[in-house]
């Protein structure tokens, strides 16, 4: 069966750009057949803007993703397999999906519910416990 890692990134990345954020992928490093410059690597991992404005050729297939991006105005070709991406996430919200070592992936929010609301709006406290009833 084919692994639905590469269908929760290609998901996941058309919402942050559908919500007209930046999307940055968190790749771990030390997985074989990575290619990533080297440089900006940090503790086995890369922090990498998969914004289409800051690359090009972008594919993800089942088994991959690649582009190309400029690194300190130097093109670099990158090729990550799909089980070597760890998160991918919107910048400016810092929401996304991070995945495990099996490809399963949790959605994470680093806002709260009442982050979108106006400055001068709280929250809305609920008033009672919600509860069930049959109806007839």
């Amino acid at each position: 069966m084919i692994s639905s890692q590469s269908y929760l990134i290609r998901a996941i990345y058309d919402w942050v750009l559908d919500n007209e954020h930046t999307p940055y992928l968190m790749v771990d490093t030390s997985q074989t057949g990575v290619d990533v410059p080297k440089d900006y690597i940090r503790d086995e991992k890369i922090i990498l803007n998969v914004n289409p404005s800051a690359i090009d050729g972008f594919e993800i297939s089942d088994e991959h993703i690649v582009f190309s991006a400029r690194f300190s105005g130097k093109s670099f070709s990158i090729y990550i397999p799909v089980p070597a991406v760890k998160a991918i996430y919107g910048k400016e919200t810092e929401s996304g999906m991070m995945f495990n070592d099996d490809g399963m992936g949790v959605m994470f929010s680093h806002g709260s519910a009442g982050d979108d609301l106006p400055p001068d709006r709280e929250p809305p406290t609920p008033t009672k416990k919600p509860t069930l009833r049959v109806v007839k």
